[in-house]
């Protein structure tokens, strides 16, 4: 008789935004007259930029000729791209990143999720609390979050760090050591950003206990503020110390698309052993690389055009994220994020919990947003709305709750 794994069993409920979507679909049913206006997951609603649809045109029509057709895309990425990327978002920045140092993947939440194959079981994980879900469920089937308390909403093998209003959504180090540590920043779902001062000091923490930081930097187009790295390798000790992971989906769009990367340095390593083998190891075992056609337009991104016409896309939604941000304040709600991130956080007002909010928003305003108790438990009494909307509807929203 065949077994299944049953730490897929231990997890509670279904995932976050699988709940939201059946939450969403029901009150639709129940009031086809009504015009839903959806600003809870990060979805981007702009198309891809010219430069970007460009390079897929250009990639298409060399598929249709023999002399220019592409199979089997290499396992660990087109050098085309990685080297795009390691001179745009890190040489240019000072980082000492090679491109044979960038994987390719077709996504930043797959690499998330699968990271954590190439350590053992046995390592303690911590958290920001709230934190993006994926973080944990993944560990939790992989057997490496222990047993869950429903009254707490926590795992027992799992280190939580408040991320609250009194300390400014920045966690402080942990006083358990961990053996992983998954960072966000700009972080989702708070939207809250730390400096580089704040940044050197887990990277000297980690290298201090012996940790490995997982450092997810999928937000960081959106910094406006000097001061905020870009990058975890800005700090000094990182390459001996941090994964990073890169996302094409909200910097450029790709949402649909699909593509993103995993950097790991060759200093980072288990005694003589490296994870950069690991990864190469398990990525050409399990990945069979991101489509020819994809990883051109990511080549794109990095084009003059593609960067001046995604800059513009990004202070479209920063627009957005402004206009939320003042709409909930003139509203009278404690709001914060929305400045180095495209995420707002609000306080429930009264004694609200998220989901009551969340109903009540749907409700009254046909506004959909993403209940903070899905985050972790420091994220009960919070609720995240995103700046992926288009401006009407983000002004329309705000229009709404202000009459509420």
């Amino acid at each position: 008789m065949f077994k299944i794994n049953e730490n897929y069993l231990k997890l509670p409920g279904s995932y976050l935004f699988s709940t939201i979507g059946r939450k969403v679909e029901a009150y639709m049913e129940a009031h086809p007259d009504q015009s839903v206006i959806r600003l809870g997951i990060g979805d981007v609603t702009q198309p891809l930029a010219p430069a970007i649809i460009d390079a897929l045109h250009l990639a298409v029509d060399e598929m249709a000729e023999a002399e220019t057709f592409h199979g089997y895309a290499p396992d660990l990425g087109y050098e085309f791209l990685r080297r795009a990327m390691a001179e745009g978002d890190y040489q240019a920045r000072g980082c000492e990143i090679t491109a044979d140092e960038v994987f390719i993947s077709d996504g930043a939440k797959c690499d998330s999720g699968n990271i954590q194959e190439i350590f053992g079981t046995d390592n303690k994980i911590a958290v920001c609390d709230p934190v993006y879900p994926v973080y944990v469920d993944t560990n939790v089937m992989a057997g490496r979050a222990g047993t869950y308390d429903p009254a707490a909403d926590t795992w027992s093998d799992v280190i939580y760090m408040p991320c609250t209003a009194k300390n400014n959504f920045v966690p402080e180090l942990p006083k358990e050591t961990p053996d992983l540590l998954y960072l966000c920043f700009p972080n989702n779902p708070t939207g809250s950003a730390i400096t580089k001062a704040q940044l050197q000091e887990w990277v000297d923490y980690a290298n201090k206990v012996g940790a490995v930081i997982i450092y997810d930097a999928a937000y960081e187009a959106y910094i406006s503020e000097p001061g905020i790295p870009h990058t975890i390798y800005e700090c000094e000790g990182a390459r001996t110390c941090a994964i990073e992971l890169r996302s094409f989906s909200k910097n450029a769009g790709f949402t649909g698309v699909r593509l993103g990367a995993t950097i790991i340095p060759k200093d980072l390593k288990c005694g003589e052993i490296t994870l950069h083998t690991l990864w190469a190891r398990r990525h050409g075992t399990k990945y069979n690389g991101a489509p020819y056609i994809v990883q051109k337009a990511g080549e794109a991104v990095y084009s003059q055009a593609g960067k001046a016409q995604l800059a513009e896309q990004i202070a479209y939604y920063m627009k957005n994220a402004r206009t939320i941000y003042q709409g909930l304040k003139d509203a009278g709600y404690q709001v914060s994020g929305g400045m180095n991130a495209p995420y707002i956080w609000l306080k429930t007002p009264g004694q609200m919990t998220s989901w009551e909010f969340f109903d009540f928003l749907l409700e009254h305003a046909q506004i959909v947003g993403t209940p903070g108790s899905g985050f972790g438990p420091s994220g009960e009494g919070y609720f995240r709305l995103t700046a992926f909307g288009s401006y009407e509807n983000t002004v329309a929203a705000m229009e709404r709750i202000r009459q509420i």
